[in-house]
């Protein structure tokens, strides 16, 4: 039997230590896999068990019952002193969204067209559409006639709790302005850089700008430098300055592709050089649709980057690098 406490004093200050519940057994057994709602995470919990919904802001949490990650939840226990077993979920301090002028605070839930309902994170803008479309394949058959074994017949609100909520929220590049097409908010990941330094690449990323308004990937070729010795001696830096950001060639040239050449000549923008060690990329672009024709095999066409300007900066590195943008601490 524990002493009272006395008051003014806290629990801890007895000596007493708290009991806390373990909420987590092993070894593990899970139930099937939920379905969660739109613009909710599916991870697995905080035991390293299974698979379960994340919990949102203002939801209770705790060591199993962990809060979405991909939005910046913590599980704060702060309310919960001495025993830190049951906490609430809470948004990290980080900074808002703008869009359109209208600044949102993070982890604001907000509304700009009918169609979408979107979330602030990090700087991030994600969004899910309010209305879920009908299931390609739904479970529910009509029948006509006999029930086969193992066929069920639904009705039209058994029908509705039916519908698909497989849908991931996924940030939109913040550059890009959110763009309704075709009642399709427009969202895309920045390019990847390309995948040559010299000649031809391909740089990618993810968009649902296209007619069924999915997430797709997109591939698009790149040409930073062409692959020439002697490009210091081609290029001419300005008397008292150490950079040359862009530079072209004298004539334009047809473009050369696995084996394939274009059907048209250009002279495009490359990005220069420097005497120090700088390296210069592209800032500004376009796209642009090229043809190439292959000897006795036909014609294809292929979305480029048209380089309009670069600049130079001290932060280089390889193409494909995964580990480029981390710093040494």
């Amino acid at each position: 039997h524990s002493p009272p406490v006395k008051p003014g004093e806290k629990p801890s200050e007895t000596g007493e230590v708290p009991q806390r519940t373990e909420v987590c057994q092993w070894p593990c057994r899970c139930p099937p896999v939920p379905a969660c709602t739109p613009g909710v995470s599916l991870v697995k919990d905080g035991c390293g068990c299974c698979k379960v919904c994340a919990k949102q802001s203002g939801e209770t949490c705790n060591e199993a019952d962990i809060c979405d990650p991909h939005k910046g939840l913590y599980c704060d226990y702060s309310a919960d002193e001495p025993r830190y077993e049951t906490g609430v979920c809470a948004y990290l301090v980080a900074v808002g969204c703008e869009l359109n002028g209208i600044y949102y605070l993070n982890g604001q839930t907000f509304q700009p067209n009918p169609l979408y309902k979107c979330l602030c994170v990090s700087g991030a803008i994600g969004c899910t559409p309010v209305f879920t479309p009908k299931a390609a394949a739904s479970p529910c058959t009509r029948v006509t006639g006999r029930r086969k074994p193992g066929q069920s017949i639904c009705g039209p609100g058994q029908q509705k709790q039916l519908q698909p909520t497989n849908y991931r929220l996924m940030s939109a590049y913040r550059i890009l302005p959110l763009v309704l097409k075709r009642k399709c908010l427009v969202q895309a990941t920045p390019w990847t850089p390309c995948s040559r330094t010299c000649g031809i690449g391909i740089s990618s990323r993810v968009t649902n700008d296209n007619r069924k308004c999915k997430m797709k990937k997109e591939k698009r070729l790149c040409l930073i430098q062409p692959c020439l010795t002697n490009i210091p001696k081609t290029i001419k830096i300005p008397k008292g300055k150490t950079c040359q950001p862009t530079f072209q060639l004298p004539t334009a040239e047809k473009l050369v592709f696995s084996g394939c050449s274009t059907t048209q000549s250009y002279k495009l923008t490359f990005c220069g050089v420097c005497l120090d060690r700088r390296c210069c990329v592209p800032n500004k672009s376009k796209m642009i649709t090229v043809q190439f024709e292959c000897p006795n095999e036909g014609s294809f066409k292929w979305k480029m980057m048209w380089i309009t300007s670069c600049v130079c900066q001290r932060i280089c590195s390889a193409p494909g690098d995964l580990f480029a943008e981390l710093k040494v601490l």
